[in-house]
């Protein structure tokens, strides 16, 4: 029987009262219900709204952490995990409702010291449409993207997954800490989560998905607060860019640098999509930062005695199913 762990529950909000009212009560009777010792860690990002006045009130016993300028959900994780004090971190988006055993299938996990994290499976708030499942990878050209969906039905299959979604990962505290958890490079939001698990995996770790664990997310809740849907698109691709950059090298990075000015940035200026050129040139204009942000890869994965590549990791992952009876979603 898988031994149960501390679990620090790790809430990034921004204008989510609304939210926190809504599913907070869901994450706290499932946590109280598997037994496990635990903290909820709040993490408020300069909100505008009556966030922190609601949790203040409403919820005493729950940390609360205020940011005094709006710095973005990689940073605001951030001071949640380095405030952490328990066995694994989950990291929950304020607009998930976790459903009842949520944590019961996932204690076995972390029994392995090579676990890094699981992910449970997505479901839409009002039916059972999967939104997220397990990630198998591929390159289209040297650019990284999701393939499919996966899930088997076979309870005793441990299954990969590419990456774990910053919306509900539980993750082994001592391991997210050792990697310096997100890079803030990435802030506001978006592809910080894949980052993460990409450096994860090159130091040796592993994420997995199970299937058996499910919550329930209401779509782009979260985000909504923020300017404009060209804007929130920009920061997407730009974040995108940015991952590449961090995890290829040599003619890999010279060959992919030439395949997204010729498929992505061309294209779509020649359409009018005109958003694209900031998320190109902020590429550029921050490519300082984004080798500065390579080293401490390069540290972590000499201290780990890691040569694994992003090449390594997609071909492992993909391995792992050949022989199995899987049920694919295609997107």
């Amino acid at each position: 029987m898988a031994g149960k762990k501390s679990v620090s529950i790790v809430i990034p909000n921004y204008n989510g009262k609304n939210l926190l009212q809504e599913y907070l009560p869901h994450t706290i009777d499932v946590i109280e219900a598997s037994g496990a010792n635990y903290e909820i860690i709040v993490v408020d990002d300069a909100s505008t709204d009556d966030s922190v006045t609601f949790m203040q009130t409403a919820y005493p016993q729950v940390k609360l952490l205020v940011n005094e300028v709006n710095s973005g959900f990689s940073h605001s994780c951030n001071r949640g995990i380095f405030e952490s004090k328990c066995d694994l971190v989950l990291l929950l988006n304020s607009d998930v409702k976790l459903l009842p055993g949520y944590f019961d299938e996932q204690w076995k996990y972390f029994d392995d010291p090579e676990t890094f994290g699981v992910q449970g499976r997505i479901i839409d708030m009002d039916g059972d449409r999967i939104q997220e499942a397990g990630r198998i990878p591929k390159f289209n050209g040297l650019k990284l993207k999701t393939d499919y969906f996966y899930y088997t039905e076979q309870p005793n299959d441990s299954l990969y997954t590419f990456y774990l979604m910053g919306a509900n990962a539980l993750i082994d505290a001592t391991k997210l800490k050792q990697t310096r958890g997100f890079y803030e490079l990435f802030s506001p939001f978006y592809c910080e989560d894949m980052e993460l698990s990409i450096r994860a995996w090159r130091l040796g770790w592993k994420c997995y998905y199970e299937h058996q664990s499910v919550c329930r997310h209401r779509v782009s809740a979260s985000t909504k607060n923020y300017k404009s849907a060209k804007w929130v698109k920009s920061v997407y691709y730009r974040n995108r860019f940015y991952m590449h950059a961090l995890h290829l090298d040599g003619l890999a990075l010279l060959g992919w640098y030439a395949q997204i000015t010729l498929v992505d940035l061309l294209p779509k200026l020649l359409v009018g999509q005109f958003w694209i050129w900031k998320s190109y040139l902020d590429l550029f204009k921050n490519h300082k930062l984004i080798s500065e942000y390579k080293t401490r890869l390069k540290d972590l994965l000499h201290k780990n005695n890691s040569r694994l590549s992003i090449f390594n990791i997609v071909n492992n992952i993909r391995a792992s199913v050949k022989d199995k009876a899987l049920i694919k979603i295609k997107l």
